[in-house]
Formats: C-alpha cells, structure tokens, sequence
C-alpha cells in the first residue's frame, strides 16, 4: 500500500489543478482540444465559475451531479467543478440511451444534470420521470429552454474557495456494468486519483510535466485516469478528441497535437496499424508519428497479434494492463522492457493480488484462479447496494469477477470470466440485456447470447435466434432488421454482430441456458 501521506483536509480540485498554478505553471497548456489551448490558470478560472455556478443552482456538500459530456473541456470544468464545491460528481457513459439515464438520474438522485445538446433529445424523453432532478443545464447549442453553461459561467464569479472536504469524502461515483440486473455506483473519494496517480502514472508510465497524453472516453474509469486527473498530477497536458475514433482522423491527430502517450484500446490500436500499413502498400506517405514514447491499451485484452502488427508499424511499446472501474484505473501492467505479449503483466506496486479456488483456497502458480485485487483506490461500496457491496468488497480485497493464471515469474494472464459477463469494446455487456431486446423483436420465439472472439482475438456478441412458428423465413434482410432493432433501443456496442438462426436453444432441466454447448458450437468458425 502506498501511504499518500494526504492532510485530513483534502480537496482533489485542489490538488490537480490550483497546485499547477501555485508552483508557477498557470500559463503552461494544460489542455489540447481542437485548436483552443487552455493554460493552467484559465482551467483553475473556468473551474472556480463551474463551482460557483453549481452552488448558485443549490447543490451543497455530496448532493450529486450528473454529467454527460462528450470528451470536451466542459467536461474537465464540470467534474472538477463539482468535486471543488463539494458535491460528487457522477460521468456517464454517454453511449447509453434513455432509460438507463433515468436509471442512474434517480439511483444517484442526482439534482443537476449537466448534458451535451446533442443527448438532450435522449434526456427529454424521460424528464417527466426523473425524480431528484431540479436544474439541467446544457453545454453548446441555446435554443433548447434549459439552463445554458455557458451563460451560467459568464455570470458566475471567477475565484471559490474549496469545499471543506477530507480525503475521505465522496468525490466521484462511476457506474459499473458488471451485475447484468442493474448499473451500480462505485463511491470513490477524494484521495482515490491521487494513489492511482502515484501507482500507475508516476510507478509504471514515469509521467513527467513533459508528458501529452492523448486518450478518449472521459466518462469511464480508464479515460477519465488518462484525459482528466494523470497528467495534471505531473503538471503536463492532456489532448482531447471529439470525433468519431476513424484511423485517418486518429492518425491526423498523432501528427497534429504530438502526444507522447497514448491511452487506447486494442480495438483501435488493430485499425490504426492496418491503416498505415494500408498506406504505406498504396504508395500513400503519411508522416511518421514519432512523438510518441508510449501506447497503453487496457480494456479488453491485447492479443500478441494486435500487439505485433502495431510495434511494426509505430516501432514504439505497448504497455497492456487491466484495471477496472472499482479499482479506478489499471491495477496489474506491462513494463518497460519487460512486455509479455498475450499477458496483462504483473501487479502495479502499490496493488496485491491473489487467486483463489472457487472453494476461497489459494491457487499455485501456473493454474487458474479468481482474481482478488488489495490497492488504496478501491470503490468503499457501491451506492445503496448493500449485498452487492457485501459479496464483492470483502474487508480490503475486492472480488474482480475475472480469472487469471499467473506463471512462476508473476505475469498474469486473462482466463475468462467467473460470470457470463463480456467485455466489448472495453466496455461489459450482459448476454441477458442483449436477448431480452432481441426477443422484443416481432418475429423472434426466443435467443442466446454468447461472446465470439474476432480475426483479433476480441469478444464481440453472437446470437443464436428461434424465430416464431408463424412468421418470416430466415435470411440476411431479417438478419440486419433484428440487428437494426436492437441498436434503435440499447447502446450500439451491444447488437449482436453475428445472428445463427437456429431450431432450439439447449437449455438445462430448470430452464437456464447452457451457454458452453453455443460456446462450443461457434469454436474455430470462420468469420
């Protein structure tokens, strides 16, 4: 365990962003986006305005503020806004649709809702029915009959004085998916990015104020470590993007901002390789990204193909690690030097690990076990879920739900889950959600889900669908029609990308589907 040695009077806004202009870096860039360049002293400035503005609309200590933000400085100015009044600040997956916001709206009863125009259309549709809610103010666009943020910050005072918080205060909560039932909120405090900060930016990556880091996905765990608090802990700059992750607009932005860190997922990082060797085949120069130190990939699991084509073509290591949303960032990490490709590495200092049988016995190296993870930066509970809270955060270990083998040498590999759980786009999904919205579907009897591994070796949704009795015939047309249906309704990420039509679903004698024999059935197929 790291001893942060934090005074019992702690404010994280104060520590990431005001400490920057004290130690004399206020004119330095703290933010990249588009062509704007925010220096430390305009991001503390817009902060404090956010601050006052929240305390303006009546939000005190812990009550809860909504974001859904696209990756943008009003993201930045909002989260550490709340944190600096004192509130819990509460990033939201902006992937999601209409109900799960009102979900999450009313489960963290949440009084303001900061949201980007373009989810507006999404939040109308269940404002009638969020319950806590008292203010929605809105970032871009002014014709919409909410509160405007910009307007507010214009108005808003430029200096406040930090919320009288402790290190052990609520700063932030993060949604995880991994219960298929229900989101539930890991309660994370003030002092959580700061050991994340120390462990992982500082002990693995050798952060200096030098560093550009260049990532995507504020909202989640990973991003929000990457883009929001690593590089202000070391006074360097943080690169946000806002458009569609396409090789082309990804390459373009290596050249323009020069990272020298960046934070992706294995998904894009097989894009990006593919499409600068595509270039360099078709005669096409593209100038070299030699800026960069750096690649970290996490959310998914690298696989030492992805990992190959891209060190190829970039000529630059890729650090893999695992982290997860309770534990706020990676928490076991290549080094260095020291890559094992197919392997997440071994624990991040400051982190311990044990694997255990499903009878709670430690397990010896070389053979599979569940993973348990004891690091200061654990989620304390998750937010009114006691059972949950007490089946998976046992005194100082938090049940991962993963299993690993780890080898004599202490590398750890990714074996699988202890649930029917998948990870796609770094992102969970459970099989249930997936097939309940397919059996919506007019002519569909009933599904499974299962998770298929790509040419990548990345876990996407493949169903296997009985249509009903009277209806239309299988075919391609009804393929991408039930395809269609279910990206119209839940997050996009969760459509099947392959439908089996099949006779019958095998089930067991009680009625629960025997998702190995699926397993097994689609083992090798070609895509």
């Amino acid at each position: 365990m790291i001893d942060l040695n934090l005074p019992r009077n702690f404010n994280a806004a104060d520590y990431f962003v005001d400490r920057n202009v004290e130690q004399g870096r206020g004119d330095k860039a703290a933010v990249l986006y588009e062509d704007q360049v925010i220096s430390y002293s305009l991001l503390a400035e817009k902060i404090n305005r956010t601050a006052n503005a929240l305390c303006e609309l009546g939000v005190g200590m812990e009550n809860r503020v909504m974001l859904l933000l696209r990756d943008s400085p009003a993201m930045i100015y909002s989260f550490y806004g709340a944190i600096k009044a004192g509130a819990v600040a509460v990033p939201t997956n902006i992937l999601m649709k209409a109900p799960d916001f009102l979900y999450m709206l009313n489960d963290c009863r949440a009084t303001v809702l900061i949201v980007d125009a373009v989810f507006l259309p999404e939040i109308e549709k269940i404002l009638d029915q969020a319950c806590f809610l008292k203010s929605v103010v809105v970032v871009g666009e002014q014709d919409h009959g909410h509160l405007s943020y910009n307007v507010l910050l214009e108005s808003a005072d430029s200096e406040f004085e930090s919320a009288a918080t402790t290190a052990d205060d609520a700063a932030f909560w993060l949604y995880s998916g991994r219960n298929p039932e229900k989101m539930m909120a890991a309660v994370h405090h003030q002092g959580h990015m700061v050991y994340c900060a120390e462990a992982y930016a500082k002990g693995i990556l050798n952060m200096s104020a030098d560093d550009r880091a260049m990532g995507s996905f504020l909202f989640f765990a990973y991003g929000l470590g990457n883009g929001v608090y690593f590089p202000f802990a070391v006074g360097g700059t943080t690169i946000l993007i806002n458009h569609p992750p396409q090789p082309e607009l990804l390459y373009e932005d290596l050249i323009k901002y020069k990272p020298t860190l960046f934070f992706s997922v294995p998904t894009l990082l097989g894009v990006l390789a593919d499409y600068k060797k595509a270039c360099r085949q078709d005669g096409r120069d593209l100038p070299p990204a030699n800026s960069l130190r750096a690649c970290i990939s996490s959310a998914e699991i690298l696989s030492p193909d992805i990992y190959q084509r891209f060190t190829e073509e970039f000529e630059v290591e890729v650090l893999d690690g695992t982290g997860s949303t309770e534990i706020c960032h990676i928490f076991l990490s290549n080094r260095f030097g020291e890559v094992r490709p197919g392997s997440t590495g071994k624990a991040v200092d400051g982190y311990r690990m044990r694997l255990l049988d499903d009878d709670g016995n430690p397990v010896p190296a070389g053979q599979t076990g569940n993973l348990q993870v004891y690091g200061g930066s654990i989620a304390s509970s998750y937010w009114n879920q006691r059972e949950e809270t007490r089946r998976n955060m046992l005194g100082e270990w938090f049940v991962t739900g993963d299993r690993y083998m780890m080898d004599a040498e202490g590398y750890f590999y990714f074996r699988g889950r202890s649930d029917d759980m998948l990870r796609v786009g770094g992102k969970w999904l459970a099989p249930e959600e997936v097939e309940r919205t397919i059996n919506e579907h007019p002519a569909v009897a009933e599904s499974a889900v299962v998770g298929y591994q790509d040419k990548d070796e990345l876990f996407k949704p493949y169903a296997f669908v009985v249509l009903v009795p009277v209806g239309p015939s299988p075919s391609e047309d009804l393929k991408g029609d039930i395809q269609q249906f279910v990206r119209d309704r839940i997050a996009t990420y969760k459509f099947p990308r392959w439908i089996e039509f099949v006779d019958q679903i095998p089930k067991t004698a009680g009625g629960k589907i025997q998702r190995f024999v699926l397993q097994e059935r689609i083992q090798g197929k070609e895509e």
